[in-house]
């Protein structure tokens, strides 16, 4: 049962959550309130449009709109080699890529209509139901175990959890190491309120751990491992070492998915074939990824080594994963309802790619 006064990490957890559905509500707002053609969209009324090629129409153009972050994941790898240009091409489909910071950013984009698909961890995907955004996660990209991790700087006298109490750590709020943080705080049957958390995007809380000016810094890679590379910092505790199993899924506008069910699944068996590429020529990745994105080759494989990229079903063990998370950022205040997750997470589009690449192998 939840009490009716919360002790102020909580308040202070539950204030920067809902800053967040704000950012998201007002979105929807702004979504609405334009008159220009949302993501995905043509210019013939759906009732005109046709859902397919094989009765011998020619399909009207689409645009797909896509949300990459970060340099080493799949989605850059594609973007930067034009896999889904190419898959999606003999669909009439045109791909627009839009770059984020992080995952919220990304449901604020997806509210107002100018994305259509993106990956995120499942923490943005809790914020961005409690926020009502009209969504759905259509499948698991990963398990969360080696994603987050709590950065300190070389010479920190941090050496585990515990000593974080009383500390400045910075974090993107809303994002997956966002939870993580507070799970690790948790772990370590520390007060909420024993922590102060600042409120950083990557790009900015990098600096304020070289500088001091935070003392431990909650983020996912590759910003972890390329502060270990270029200024000595350390690891204190990752997802891995606390066994948290917290997926990360591709999300998808539910108009798009309504209008457009057969080039979701194309676009989802493109994300498969980049994957399956992706993880078998290792080699080839990390030297395309650190000329592409600038990056040192080394920091670059350590990251691929670490990674395992998934496209996966929302398994029961899946959907059990994110709904502990929920669960566990309603028990500390830092959202208003509990949710049932299960009423955005469908898995019948991945497992039709699935099954049709699996098909067509000989």
């Amino acid at each position: 049962m939840r009490h009716a006064t919360q002790p102020t990490g909580r308040r202070t957890l539950a204030t920067l959550i809902s800053a967040i559905l704000v950012l998201l509500l007002a979105a929807c707002g702004q979504g609405a309130a334009t008159g220009t053609h949302a993501p995905g969209s043509v210019d013939k009324p759906p009732s005109s449009r046709p859902s397919d090629t094989s009765n011998g129409q020619t399909r009207e153009k689409v645009v797909i709109h896509i949300g990459v972050q970060g340099k080493t994941g799949i989605f850059p790898y594609a973007r930067e080699k034009g896999l889904f240009e190419k898959a999606l091409a003999p669909f009439n489909a045109e791909v627009k890529w839009h770059e984020f910071a992080s995952g919220p950013p990304h449901f604020e984009a997806l509210a107002a209509g100018r994305i259509d698909f993106g990956a995120v961890g499942g923490t943005p995907v809790i914020a961005g139901q409690v926020g009502n955004v009209d969504f759905r996660a259509i499948a698991v990209t990963a398990d969360g175990k080696k994603g987050n991790m709590i950065v300190v700087p070389k010479d920190s006298p941090i050496k585990e959890l515990k000593d974080l109490k009383s500390k400045k750590i910075g974090v993107a709020k809303g994002s997956s190491a966002y939870n993580f943080l507070y799970l690790a705080i948790d772990r370590a049957e520390l007060k909420r309120d024993d922590i102060k958390v600042i409120q950083l995007q990557p790009d900015e809380a990098r600096p304020a751990l070289d500088t001091g000016a935070i003392d431990a810094w909650s983020i996912w890679e590759p910003y972890a491992t390329t502060a270990v590379f270029q200024t000595g910092a350390k690891i204190l505790v990752s997802g891995q070492d606390l066994n948290i199993n917290a997926p990360s899924f591709i999300i998808a506008r539910t108009k798009f998915l309504t209008d457009h069910p057969d080039l979701t699944v194309e676009f989802l068996k493109a994300y498969e074939e980049a994957r399956l590429y992706f993880t078998s020529h290792i080699e080839e990745v990390t030297d395309d990824l650190a000329q592409s994105q600038k990056l040192d080759r080394e920091i670059v494989a350590t990251v691929l080594k670490n990674a395992e990229p998934l496209l996966s079903p929302i398994t029961p063990e899946f959907a059990k994963a994110h709904q502990e998370q929920a669960d566990f950022l309603y028990s500390v205040g830092a959202i208003d309802k509990q949710l049932d997750t299960s009423k955005v997470l469908e898995s019948k589009f991945v497992e039709q790619a699935l099954n049709e690449l699996k098909a067509k192998k000989p």
